[in-house]
């Protein structure tokens, strides 16, 4: 290295670490190529399916970045190609590339728990072993990003792009993995999946400090008090131990800065986000942490209001056996608050969950949740029905509450999933005590009567930590938690 007025010069030629052999890169979109080389130098650009060079010049910096057009990809076209880089003579070849969807999967354990069991803390997707021996998908490509932690934004991550095989299959997130897998037979174009997810993480941990600070109710709680603690000023070497890891996995910036950030310039399609469990008493702070995040995601990649499909934490019960208890509920809808924000849709996870562990099993649901939330918003299929019942209103007639719903969450109708009557219905009365009440489905509504209250003015539905539902609609998809009152009670 040297150095110029613009800083330190890069002398020698490199490319961008995530770009390489065997990824897929995302149709329709043009495709970035960036690294170093020394200043002034010029670099060719060529994709086999374009028709001349693209020529770019390293900057004062002794940085350079080139794009390359990308046509839109045809179903069943899994034609490999070349992408060819030349400087100085020297070429480099990215071979048996891909061209489809490309999506980045964040969070922390239950998004980065993968197909294959890593005991003792995860046990593998349900029926893991013939899942992953039937996982011949060359069409599907994944890349896992090393788990990094820094103090300053990074250039570069370290991954390598391998194609699904039941070789391979066992070692990516079995959300992803599902998610991938039907969106490659429902639209016939590959995926690419960018998995940059640790167990044990917090949303700010992935936020940048630039969002952090646009928001002066999330700087103030999550950004400032870090920045004037003593662990601002510790080195990261210093993670010796695991209870010393989770804390660091709560400092703002950190994995943003060594995980997002070096993605930035890759053209993709989305996000998936499943974390939450590590900011569980945030409450409603959590709507505007990740919002923040998510903005800042999307400022970073340039390339407009990229969906951000998530799923909303699963039932659990956090060692306390209290059945009564409402703060993981509170910051579930903290979670559904999310919905506000533009092009963002979540999976419901109520009926799914094993209140014993915090890392359920059945990952092929989750996934196939968000690959409907895609394939309805991102890729037309408007069909498809990608949400369960949503509470629409409620009407009281005499000791009878009348429960709506949504009539685009219905699908082909509401019913249980077990044909018995729906559980984890409560009403309150004016003194704010709620009591079970017995719900009945007539047509598509839910009906509710509780001998204690004579007359209901608010209702809950599976408003708790860790209520594991059966009302659902007909194609399957769990019906949306709710609460009618504002009581903090």
């Amino acid at each position: 290295m040297c150095s110029s007025q613009y800083g330190p010069v890069a002398v020698e030629f490199s490319l961008a670490a995530i770009l390489q052999s065997n990824m897929v890169i995302q149709q329709a979109k043009p495709f970035s190529l960036w690294g170093t080389a020394p200043v002034g130098d010029t670099i060719s650009l060529a994709g086999d399916w374009t028709k001349t060079n693209v020529s770019v010049v390293a900057d004062a910096t002794g940085h350079w970045k080139g794009q390359l057009p990308v046509p839109a990809a045809k179903p069943h076209d899994f034609t490999p190609h070349t992408i060819t880089i030349i400087h100085r003579g020297r070429r480099v070849e990215l071979s048996n590339v891909l061209i489809g969807e490309v999506w980045v999967c964040s969070g922390q354990s239950n998004m980065d728990m993968e197909m294959k069991p890593a005991l003792p803390w995860l046990r593998g997707v349900l029926n893991h072993e013939q899942e992953i021996a039937g996982a011949n998908h060359p069409e599907i490509r994944f890349i896992n990003i090393e788990n990094s932690f820094k103090k300053t934004p990074q250039e570069n991550a370290k991954g390598t792009w391998i194609i699904c095989s039941p070789a391979t299959a066992g070692d990516l997130s079995g959300v992803a993995y599902y998610y991938g897998r039907e969106l490659l037979q429902k639209l016939k174009v590959p995926v690419g999946l960018v998995v940059s997810s640790v167990g044990g993480s917090a949303c700010q941990a992935w936020t940048s400090r630039e969002a952090l600070e646009a928001d002066a109710a999330v700087k103030a709680k999550y950004l400032t008090p870090y920045l004037e603690s003593p662990q601002a000023q510790e080195s990261l070497d210093s993670v010796k131990t695991l209870e010393k890891l989770f804390e660091v996995l709560a400092r703002p910036t950190l994995l943003y800065n060594a995980m997002i950030y070096p993605l930035r310039q890759l053209s993709i399609k989305g996000f998936l986000w499943y974390q939450g469990e590590s900011n569980k008493n945030d409450g409603s702070a959590y709507t505007r942490l990740c919002t923040a995040m998510l903005q800042g995601w999307r400022k970073d990649f340039n390339q407009g209001d990229l969906p951000f499909y998530y799923v909303q934490v699963t039932p659990y019960n956090w060692e306390e056996n209290d059945s009564t208890a409402t703060y993981y509920a509170r910051f579930r809808e903290a979670q559904e608050a999310m919905l506000q924000v533009k092009n963002t849709g979540m999976a419901v996870t109520m009926n799914i969950g094993e209140v014993k562990d915090i890392h359920p099993r059945n990952k092929k649901d989750v996934g196939l949740r968000l690959a409907r939330i895609a394939l309805a918003k991102t890729y037309g299929q408007s069909k498809t029905v990608n949400m369960g019942p949503k509470l629409k209103s409620f009407t009281r007639s005499g000791a009878t509450v009348k429960v709506t719903f949504k009539p685009e969450s219905l699908g082909a109708g509401i019913t249980t999933t077990d044909g018995q009557a729906p559980r984890h219905f409560y009403v309150a009365g004016k003194d704010q005590v709620f009591h079970p009440a017995e719900a009945k489905i007539i047509r598509n509504e839910v009906w509710l009567t509780s001998d204690k209250v004579k007359e209901p003015v608010a209702v809950r539905y599976a408003f708790t930590n860790y209520p594991i539902t059966n009302l659902a609609n007909n194609d399957g998809l769990p019906a949306m938690p709710f609460r009618t009152d504002t009581w903090d009670k």
